[in-house]
């Protein structure tokens, strides 16, 4: 009788430990990253242009997988029109994250990717409304600021109007916003108008084998400034304490 009573009881507590390991366990989630060239993945050719979403991916633990669908040149509207969209919308999951960040090329007219300010709201509500369907959790992010300082070396606001559209669907959609445009801002206020180049493309001629002839880029980040992006992005979610924080790799403890 005894022995099967400790048998009963040992067997109890592998079933509690079994229990406890599958609760403790992550299920694994996607996070998928829409935008424009500001995140997405870059070709070699385009060395050393890096696009954050390109070291943003190295913050996660096992559980994530990171999706980078980000596409160069695109607006809300053509990442629709030329069915980008769509293979993001069937692949989500329950649990899983959408990152969303345009507005580079939605906002500028002369653009054939331009996005009239009504359809840039619309499709911003599209992406939030065809996540939520499926339980996946949406993530708004202003653009990334340009370079731009004026004659005082104060940074000037190239997004205003298409940043507020995002800040304005965030709060009626009650969607988890990321200033990245604010937040960057800042960033290139405190470096000032030198410093601040070393986070873009400039480069000299004959600086590197991609860009003999040189470059000057003010849009597109280099390694160090995709980084810098991807650590404000990761700062704001620490900030508003997004779950998705919890998958975040840990720091490695010294002996």
């Amino acid at each position: 009788m005894m022995k099967y009573t400790s048998a009963l009881l040992l067997f109890c507590f592998c079933c509690l430990g079994l229990m406890s390991f599958m609760v403790n366990e992550k299920q694994p989630i996607t996070v998928y990253l829409i935008g424009d060239s500001t995140m997405s993945i870059k070709e070699t050719k385009a060395y050393p242009e890096t696009g954050w979403g390109m070291p943003f991916r190295y913050f996660f633990d096992s559980s994530v997988t990171v999706e980078n669908h980000a596409k160069n040149g695109r607006s809300t509207r053509t990442f629709i029109e030329e069915n980008l969209w769509q293979p993001v919308a069937s692949s989500m999951k329950a649990g899983d994250y959408l990152f969303i960040q345009f507005g580079h090329n939605d906002e500028v007219s002369t653009k054939k990717s331009y996005t009239t300010e009504a359809d840039y709201k619309a499709n911003l509500e599209r992406f939030i409304s065809e996540a939520r369907k499926k339980k996946v959790i949406p993530v708004l992010i202003t653009p990334a600021a340009r370079r731009k300082f004026d004659v005082t070396g104060k940074i000037e606001e190239t997004h205003a109007l298409y940043s507020g559209i995002v800040r304005a669907v965030a709060q009626k959609q009650k969607v988890a916003l990321i200033d990245l445009d604010r937040k960057s801002q800042a960033l290139l206020q405190k470096l000032g108008p030198e410093s601040s180049k070393l986070l873009f493309i400039h480069l000299k001629p004959e600086e590197h084998p991609n860009y003999p002839q040189g470059k000057e880029d003010d849009t597109h980040f280099n390694e160090l400034g995709a980084r810098e992006m991807a650590q404000i992005v990761l700062a704001e979610m620490k900030a508003q304490k997004l779950d998705l924080v919890d998958r975040l790799v840990k720091p490695q403890v010294k002996q």
